[in-house]
């Protein structure tokens, strides 16, 4: 009883001395310290539907993360990342998730506004291509005289052409048709085509969902193939992260947060997900995300690095892989796509 009469009168002397401290600032002093707790107001694009890619996100929104950072973040839906990062040129949206493979082929093109990325998720790329092993494709050297479905915007075939020629394949060889993105897979499925291109925690996991036995299904990933590409990454609107700095490091501070919950909680992370989803499946999206954590996210260059930087020297080579495909009026270099003096010190960002 005792206990609970000194927490009170400890309360009741706390909140008079905080309403004497308030009567004793002047107008101007009040107005500053009312405006400095508003929380400043952000627009964030993704650049797809929500699925589990955007667990980080949801975690942090959800769990006061980024209201903790004295950010007020919305959400919206771009129609794929060159819409996403034309937002954030423009300032319609201060930053988005996009990806770096396309950021790097917009700072390419002449006059392009100076929009950087300053936090990777994705240290590997999800790009792969997905094929039968019972039409004959176990490996991509198999590829050849085989037919690729690839869809409409993919981004994945972008770098093909270096992935060819750095493991010996004839671009020649392998015969691509045009599809749309709705029948990738029910196409693989009925043998349509031997193989298509996408990303591994889409189709791979969309695939095994349609019932097609995981070990009839090669998913053939980029990076296992010498392919050196970051994945998705988050960029900002120059004219914030000059003026408002703060703001962007608690941005990325949040997001850290938001994709550590996500990657020790995934059930929890996916019902968020799943939630704002119209009609999601939690088992699917779960399987989404732990392949996203084991492949993409967790590598073993964030255990040794910490998550959201990168290799400039790898950096660096993946622009040479993406112009293979792409012609550069400029070729950006690696510090023209990437600053890393938001993130936070490397103990902050360790991934255990």
């Amino acid at each position: 009883m005792r206990a609970r009469s000194t927490i009170a009168a400890r309360y009741v002397l706390a909140l008079l001395t905080g309403l004497f401290g308030v009567a004793c600032l002047g107008p101007g002093e009040l107005r500053a310290q009312t405006q400095a707790r508003q929380p400043i107001a952000i627009q964030f694009s993704l650049d797809r539907p929500i699925d589990a890619a955007a667990a980080p996100f949801v975690m942090a929104a959800s769990n006061g993360l980024f209201g903790a950072e004295g950010l007020a973040v919305t959400i919206n839906i771009a129609s794929g990342s060159p819409d996403a990062i034309a937002r954030v040129a423009s300032g319609t949206s201060d930053f988005a998730l996009v990806d770096i493979n396309e950021l790097i082929r917009f700072r390419g093109k002449p006059d392009a506004p100076p929009v950087k990325a300053i936090f990777v998720l994705f240290n590997q790329s999800p790009y792969a291509i997905i094929a039968r092993k019972s039409r004959g494709i176990r490996a991509l050297a198999d590829l050849d005289g085989k037919t690729l479905g690839v869809a409409e915007r993919d981004l994945s075939i972008r770098l093909w052409p270096a992935l060819a020629r750095q493991n010996g394949i004839k671009l020649a060889g392998v015969k691509q048709t045009k599809i749309a993105a709705v029948v990738r897979e029910p196409m693989l499925s009925a043998g349509q085509v031997d193989a298509v291109t996408g990303f591994s925690y889409l189709s791979g996991v969309n695939l095994r969902d349609r019932g097609i036995p995981a070990d009839d299904l090669a998913v053939l990933r980029y990076a296992d193939y010498g392919c050196e590409a970051y994945g998705f990454a988050v960029i900002v609107n120059p004219a914030l992260a000059a003026g408002k700095p703060v703001a962007v490091k608690g941005f990325v501070r949040a997001v850290i947060a938001g994709t550590d919950l996500a990657i020790k909680k995934p059930g929890p992370a996916i019902d968020e997900v799943v939630s704002r989803m119209e009609g999601g499946s939690r088992d699917l999206e779960l399987e989404r995300l732990r392949t996203l954590i084991g492949e993409n996210i967790v590598t073993s260059e964030v255990k040794r690095n910490g998550i959201g930087g990168v290799d400039l020297a790898r950096l660096d080579r993946s622009i040479d892989q993406v112009g293979e495909g792409f012609k550069f009026t400029k070729r950006p270099a690696a510090p023209d796509v990437f600053d890393d003096s938001f993130l936070p010190p490397l103990d902050s960002r360790l991934i255990n």
